[in-house]
């Protein structure tokens, strides 16, 4: 799959000052390595369309192709320029798969470079999303209640049965959050595939809501296992 060239810019070449897009990664003249401040994303790196759905496979060959083609051993009589160059797009490309493999930092990054990241970083780990309010009342009731059970003296056994108990709702919206997310993910390629920039908006705006959701939930599950952390301390 081709990269879409539609508006990528022209960048000279610091060797011999031939334009060449930033998605490429040698001079189309000079054949030498192109310095890292002309790359556009992760995905052009890979020489990828901003696809949420990847093929792995696909993805680990790119990955390693192109580590051979920048391995600094390659350059190790080249100028200092080419030098740091191989090691500045090998570092990146490290950075770029682990973000690219992972599907939730894949969505993550592609939100950001589309402009939907939240205006506030902290919005995940500080605001109630409105779904969620409710659960949200109910989890600190009921961790309220075991808190009480514990300063009872009620027996550990007795705790981590209501502990379990509080933390299965949210392993099943967990769930069903992670069903959603890669159903709207799967709308947002179609979209692109269908030329649908609008459509694709769309289904990245609910995709940023899922996903702060999604945070959220994550966040409550840690608040359980920190409660079951705190009961097995107590009882050793």
């Amino acid at each position: 799959m081709q990269p879409d060239t539609s508006a990528i810019p022209i960048d000279p070449c610091k060797h011999c000052g031939t334009g060449a897009p930033v998605d490429v990664h040698f001079c189309p003249r000079c054949d030498r390595i192109l310095t890292l401040g002309r790359h556009g994303d992760y995905f052009t790196f890979f020489g990828l369309r901003r696809r949420l759905r990847l093929d792995l496979n696909d993805l680990e060959q790119r990955f390693r192709a192109l580590s051979r083609l920048f391995h600094p051993d390659y350059f190790h009589n080249s100028s200092s320029t080419e030098r740091l160059a191989s090691l500045e797009r090998s570092s990146y490309l490290n950075d770029a798969f682990r973000t690219l493999r992972d599907p939730m930092a894949r969505l993550e990054y592609l939100l950001k470079l589309e402009g939907f990241t939240p205006k506030e970083s902290h919005d995940a780990t500080t605001k109630v999303p409105q779904g969620l309010l409710e659960e949200v009342f109910e989890l600190n009731e009921e961790l309220e209640a075991i808190q009480d059970m514990r300063a009872e003296g009620a027996s550990a056994a007795a705790i981590a049965l209501r502990l379990s108990a509080a933390r299965r709702p949210i392993e099943a919206n967990l769930a069903r959050h992670e069903e959603q997310l890669h159903a709207r993910m799967s709308e947002h390629d179609a979209r692109l595939e269908a030329g649908d920039p609008e459509g694709q908006r769309e289904a990245l705006a609910e995709l940023r809501t899922l996903l702060l959701e999604r945070t959220y939930l994550m966040n409550l599950l840690a608040t359980v296992r920190r409660e079951v952390s705190a009961g097995e301390a107590a009882a050793s």
